[in-house]
């Protein structure tokens, strides 16, 4: 019996089913930016992690990675998104094809099928890729163990000026791809339009790959040669479909703005389908991993940083600002919160506007409600912290941290100068400076002693106001 997801061949090996290799040895000129095309980020992540998950939850087996020279970061990004994935160097440009036959070692293992696709076009869904590899499996009429020995991806280009086309016969099979500077102006006219991704029979991909030459405008060894070179050697090659805005490919931050807006509008629309209420989702910004209870409410203009977690019947009011948080049932936050990473909030829990937590659980009912910041702390259940109270929690050199006890009462202006502890049902009274410990059920006062001087003020003015006219 064969493992799931592979096959097993005539002498008993076993085939794996699928090779993804990924394209991203792109600097992206256009970009105008340091930062490799590849490791910008759409939805809090790069898009080439948007792109290996895709393709790892449509089944690939194995993933290789064509980077360019000396790009260890889009390396490691690669080996952090997939681990176990193979990195390999594409040390010249010279088209995309070339680019795949860097990965050769890969290629030259036993796999069903072989999927190309490009770190540059984030929003390919993985049930697209997962279709894209059915179909070549599958073939067309032939027999299932044959398939097909290409499968490319298309869409429907309202203005396809630029992009490849996609040649058919009268049947619906793929006879081509024309680069646009290599069309003749009949082929033009085609819209049924290249989105660059490419599913190839694994038995035969190595052998059509290197069978591509550099006959072409740009002297370099296009990828979509292999059609032409598949239908020679006998094998059929079809078309899958997709939508235009889902192969949108990233050259620059126009494109890159776009992407952006079109998995925020997936984000949103998965969100309120899973129960969420966004009052205005248009302005709320989500990352990839964003986690949403149902029974949510989400204000206008909150950004959801990485690693969100968010209860039932939690109310996130406006401008509010999380990243690394998780928010237990029945919390409220905001407006103008700010949530950073580590900040854990129980069950009922307040934390109200220009309050930011940080690196800091807040117990079971427990308020935090106005102009507060609490980090490295642990603040008790149902205890209240007043308006403008500081956990000083850093000398210069190392962090500190605060613990606040159950039912613990810190009165407002106060500042907690950690390490210390204010002990349950402990009160601190306003404007104080805790430098020590409280015990549980103490008020603690850490602050001047009031005095009063009568008359003052008066002598004060008079002083001053015999100065000023002095001066004139």
């Amino acid at each position: 019996m064969t493992e799931p997801g592979k096959t097993g061949t005539q002498d008993g090996e076993t085939q794996k089913r699928c090779l993804a290799i990924v394209l991203a040895a792109g600097e992206g000129k256009r970009m105008r930016s340091s930062l490799p095309k590849a490791l910008h980020r759409i939805a809090g992540r790069s898009m080439l992690s948007h792109v290996l998950d895709a393709v790892r939850q449509a089944g690939a087996d194995a993933i290789a990675v064509v980077v360019g020279p000396g790009r260890d970061d889009v390396a490691a990004e690669a080996v952090k998104a997939a681990p176990g994935a193979e990195i390999f160097v594409q040390d010249e440009r010279r088209g995309t094809a070339h680019a795949v036959l860097a990965a050769r070692e890969a290629l030259s293992h036993n796999f069903g099928t072989v999927l190309v696709v490009f770190a540059d076009t984030p929003l390919v869904r993985p049930e697209t890729f997962a279709a894209l590899l059915e179909k070549r499996e599958q073939g067309a009429g032939q027999r299932a163990a044959e398939g097909a020995g290409v499968v490319a991806l298309g869409f429907e280009a309202p203005d396809p000026f630029g992009y490849g086309r996609l040649l058919t016969d009268s049947e619906g099979h793929l006879l081509a791809i024309r680069e646009h500077k290599d069309a003749s102006p009949e082929e033009r006219e085609v819209a049924l339009c290249n989105a660059g991704l490419m599913a190839l029979d694994g038995a035969n991909a190595l052998k059509w790959l290197e069978s591509v030459g550099d006959d072409n405008a740009q002297k370099e060894y296009y990828l979509p040669d292999v059609v032409e070179i598949a239908r020679r050697d006998g094998a059929s090659c079809l078309i899958a479909g997709a939508e235009a805005g889902e192969v949108l490919g990233v050259n620059d931050k126009a494109q890159l703005a776009e992407a952006e807006a079109e998995i925020q509008r997936r984000l949103r629309l998965a969100a309120m389908q899973a129960g969420a209420t966004l009052v205005a989702p248009e302005t709320v910004f989500f990352s990839h991993d964003t986690v949403l209870a149902p029974g949510v409410l989400v204000e206008p203009h909150v950004v959801f940083g990485t690693g969100v977690t968010v209860a039932e019947g939690v109310v996130i009011h406006s401008f509010s600002h999380l990243e690394g948080a998780t928010l237990a049932k029945g919390v409220a936050i905001g407006p103008y919160a700010r949530l950073r990473p580590g900040a854990k909030l129980g069950e009922g829990a307040k934390v109200g506007n220009f309050v930011e937590i940080k690196q800091a659980d807040i117990g079971k009912g427990a308020k935090v409600n106005h102009l507060s910041y609490v980090g490295d702390a642990s603040i008790g259940a149902r205890a209240n912290i007043g308006a403008g109270v500081i956990t000083c929690n850093y000398d210069g050199f190392l962090k500190y941290r605060t613990i606040i006890g159950a039912d613990a009462f810190i009165g407002s202006n106060s500042s907690l100068i950690a390490p210390v502890e204010v002990g349950a049902g402990a009160y601190v009274g306003s404007g104080s400076v805790v430098t020590s410990n409280v015990e549980a059920d103490a008020l603690a006062v850490a602050r001047g002693r009031q005095a009063d001087i009568a008359g003052w003020a008066t002598a004060f003015r008079k002083k001053m106001a015999a100065l000023k006219a002095a001066k004139r």
